[in-house]
């Protein structure tokens, strides 16, 4: 019998949270192995199911550089990476939208039907879901690679209304039709900025944010830049990082970075009272 009331417990303690999140938007950058292998797929689109079922409107935004870097091999070319970045010529980019868009999207948006959602595959060039420009890293030319300067809100509106869920390949597109290859990251925080998210959500394949030795329950954004100066914070997390700071300083409430390999992780993050990740705040 204590096991029956253990769940209830846990049912009673989400339901505050589950009432606060009814009808609250969450931004949800999909990668890592939560994406790759099928245990841990399947778990996470349970938890997606979940939340829709509760009231919350998702959009999600995905990579897919393994799957890119397995074709670009396949075609006999090498991919060239400066300081983290993706080299992308146009040889490149026709890759890189052909993996994102043609496979990875698309397998997510089965995913997502067959857990009984709505779910719809878009890249950032459909009615010009993500302006773009070119961007230079430390004055490095990295080709097609784009960082965005505007998102069309009205497409995702549009959606949310008619009760689909966005599944947004990160390829942007310019004023004059050229395509950019954009960091899937940044991509997602420039779209909860727009949409004015009640939360960004980073699924990874850590536990979150480690500081210290251990991992931080809650990182303040006056403490990133020297935490990234001392190199407690580095690597694959600074794209992470930096565009959970502007998020938070854009005016959404909290951003999370969560680890996608563990059981139901996104449940336990948003509703129970310890968390499970890293969350980043005012």
């Amino acid at each position: 019998m204590e096991k029956y009331i253990q769940k209830a417990r846990v049912l009673i303690e989400a339901l505050p949270y589950m009432k606060n999140f009814s009808g609250a938007t969450f931004v949800i950058k999909y990668g890592g192995a939560a994406m790759t292998e099928e245990k841990y797929k399947d778990l996470f689109m349970q938890d997606l199911a979940l939340l829709s079922y509760v009231g919350v409107k998702l959009i999600i935004v995905h990579g897919g550089g393994d799957d890119i870097n397995e074709m670009i091999e396949k075609l006999g070319m090498k991919p060239i990476f400066i300081k983290g970045h993706r080299v992308t010529d146009e040889k490149t980019l026709e890759v890189v939208e052909m993996v994102l868009t043609g496979k990875v999207n698309k397998q997510i948006v089965k995913s997502l039907n067959m857990h009984g959602l709505k779910a719809i595959g878009v890249n950032g060039k459909d009615a010009n879901l993500l302006m773009a420009k070119k961007k230079k890293k430390d004055g490095i030319d990295l080709g097609f690679v784009g960082e965005v300067v505007k998102v069309n809100t009205e497409l995702l509106e549009t959606l949310e209304k008619n009760g689909y869920i966005p599944v947004i390949a990160p390829i942007g597109v310019d004023e004059k039709g050229h395509g950019y290859n954009i960091n899937a990251d940044t991509a997602a925080g420039e779209i909860a900025i727009a949409v004015k998210c009640d939360k960004l959500i980073y699924v990874t394949d850590t536990d979150g944010v480690k500081l210290n030795g251990k991992y931080a329950h809650t990182i303040k954004i006056k403490d990133i830049n020297k935490n990234i100066k001392n190199g407690q914070i580095s690597g694959g997390m600074l794209p992470k990082i930096n565009s959970a700071k502007k998020v938070v300083e854009a005016g959404v409430h909290k951003v999370h970075i969560i680890n996608g390999t563990t059981e139901h992780s996104m449940l336990l993050e948003i509703f129970t009272n310890e968390g499970i990740g890293t969350e980043i705040v005012k």
